[in-house]
């Protein structure tokens, strides 16, 4: 009588341990899976990267953005995404901080003067501080 039950618990204790193990499973994408481009998500490596939308959304609820405006830069967001892609990875942060000065100064431009002083106080993407790249309050030589 006595086997029976010893089994009964120790398969019970079995099951319980390995429930853990299945639920962390489920969680992790398939082997062959392709992850989203910008990173992923949180804990997913290499940081988390705006798409061009999500790009200008932030931009826009900082300097208010016109239909037109939106759209352009949507453009060049896009454009600069490809770009980078087509640096190799180990030549991306010495062009890659080139590319990003070129399309900040390529939507500085776009903006009127009142939306220029907006965005030339923004945080630089990443980084919590002022400005853009180049510096603590993006290219000196653009201050109004």
């Amino acid at each position: 009588m006595k086997t029976p039950v010893r089994k009964i618990v120790l398969a019970l204790a079995l099951g319980l341990a390995l429930v853990p193990m299945i639920s962390i499973a489920q969680d992790a994408p398939p082997a062959g899976a392709k992850r989203p481009p910008g990173g992923g998500g949180p804990g997913g490596g290499g940081g988390h990267r705006m798409n061009p939308e999500q790009q200008v959304q932030r931009l826009d609820e900082m300097v208010t953005l016109t239909a037109e405006q939106r759209t352009k830069i949507t453009e060049i967001f896009k454009k600069q995404g490809e770009a980078v892609q087509a640096i190799p990875q180990e030549e991306r942060r010495e062009k890659g901080q080139a590319l990003r000065k070129a399309t900040h100064d390529e939507i500085r431009a776009l903006l009127t003067p009142e939306q220029q002083k907006k965005f030339d106080a923004m945080p630089a993407p990443g980084r919590g501080g002022p400005g853009g790249p180049g510096g603590p309050r993006g290219d000196a030589s653009k201050k109004e």
